[in-house]
This record gives structure tokens, sequence and C-alpha cells, in this order.
């Protein structure tokens, strides 16, 4: 099982314990700089908490070209980078690939699904019609903590395609968000890196949080290499760099209101 410690997977994870045993279970977390350290950290407390049988595994998605190029099919690189770790694993474990994936996800551009399924993944979630509202519901109901957990996805998700990923970026990334966190902003948390402008975004009810902290969050920023700092006044979209593809910005700030949080 592909276990990210995000609401999906986790629930995933703890259910296919309960039912088959953490024996007949094995949790598997994949690890290179797309992945935040808090979240592999996050991982390994879950893992204790639910009791389940983790292992972590290094993928080699940062090594591949057409990742790195990050073109709009990006994410069927990373899956089969994960599919090429998980799948010994799962031969020897004479069992099957399962991924956190819901029937909210299928309306979605999602080139990694296609990589999962034709190395024979299965998505269970999708067989039973579980949306990502009764992912969060059932997974309250049994306890398990992530249940109101905010949306997460790998940092390359952060970056505009044709803007290659490099680990310097990832990396830029992941320290402009721990920042947003360090100043106390809750929920969705997202820094979109467009060069040289952070766009930063939030939850709509975290707007007057950004404000108040504005002057702490533009000087570590520009700290970390930013010129420029800006609050997307439509708030958090998960995938919105995907949509904006899609619509015809080219994944640029082009069509967003936004708001400069200058000094």
């Amino acid at each position: 099982m592909a276990f990210s410690g995000g609401v999906d997977s986790t629930f995933l994870a703890a259910v296919a314990t309960r039912v088959l045993g953490a024996e007949n279970t094995l949790c598997v977390t994949a690890v290179s700089p797309s992945l935040a350290s808090a979240e592999l950290g996050h991982c390994s407390a879950l893992a204790v908490e639910l009791g389940l049988n983790w292992k972590c595994v290094d993928t080699d998605e940062m090594e591949r070209a057409a990742y790195r190029r990050n073109d709009r099919d990006r994410c069927f690189h990373c899956k089969s980078a994960l599919m090429d770790a998980v799948v010994p694993l799962a031969n020897d474990f004479a069992g099957v690939v399962l991924l956190g994936v819901n029937v909210n996800d299928l309306g979605d551009e999602r080139p990694g699904q296609a990589a999962a399924q034709e190395r024979g993944a299965k998505f269970p979630m999708v067989a039973a019609e579980l949306t990502k509202d009764d992912i969060r519901e059932y997974s309250r109901e049994l306890g398990v903590s992530t249940w109101d957990k905010p949306a997460m996805a790998c940092l390359a998700s952060r970056i505009p395609n044709g803007t290659p990923v490099t680990v310097q970026v990832l990396s830029k990334v992941e320290r402009a968000e721990a920042l947003l966190r360090e100043v106390g902003t809750a929920g969705n948390i997202r820094v979109r890196h467009f060069d040289g402008i952070a766009c930063i975004e939030v939850d709509p009810d975290q707007f007057e949080h950004v404000e108040k902290n504005r002057l702490a969050i533009i000087e570590g920023l520009r700290i970390l290499g930013y010129e420029r700092v800006v609050l997307d006044l439509a708030g958090f979209r998960s995938g919105s760099l995907s949509k904006a593809e899609t619509s015809g910005s080219h994944g640029g700030l082009s069509g967003r209101a936004f708001q400069d949080l200058v000094s």
C-alpha cells in the first residue's frame, strides 16, 4: 500500500490493517526530495499510532529527465518511479499494490493514476464509491487522527509545468510553506513557485492572519530568494496550477486575482 500520510492513504492503511492484520498489510512510504520532511515524520508517527507494518523506500524520479522537465505528464513519471519501487515488494509479499484514490479524484487530469493502473495497482476506495467527504467522516468515526488533515500533495505540484523540477526549488518551496506555518497560518497552505515570485494560497479565513504577519512572511520569503510575494485572493484550490494549464493560462499568474504583500 502506498502510504503518504494523507487523509486517503491513512484511512486505507488503517482499514486494511484492521481487516487483514498488520502481518498481511505492508504500508510503504516513498522517500524523495518531493516529500516534505515534516510529512515523513508524520508518516512515522501515524505508523506507531495505527500499528502499521510500515517501511520507507527511496524512489528515483529526480533521476528521470522526463520528470525533471515538468511537462503535464510529470505525475506519470513520478508514479512510474513509485511502482518500480513497490511492485517488487508486493511480489515478495504475494500481494497487490493499493493506492488511496477516491471517486473525486477521477474527474481530474491524473496521469499518475494511469501509470499505476498500467502496472496493476488497485483503487479499493473507488471500487467502494467513496468520496473525499466519506473518507473524512469514516476516518472520524474510526478515530483516525487525519480525518481533518488539510489536503496535501507533493512539493512538485507547486511548480508550474515547464519550469524544471530541481532539488533546490523543492527545498525552497518546502521552507517557504514551513515559514507560513511557523507564523501560525492554519489549514491548507501552498506557496506556488513562479521563479522570483512566491504566490501564497491559503484558506480565505486565513487572509487576515497572513496580512497581520506579512512583514515576517515577506522577510522570510525574501531571504529564500523570492523578490515578490503575493496572496492569491481566490484562496487555496487543490491542483490550481493544473487547472490554470487547462484553462490556457499556462500555469502563470495571468487570470489570478492577487495582492502584493509589500512592506
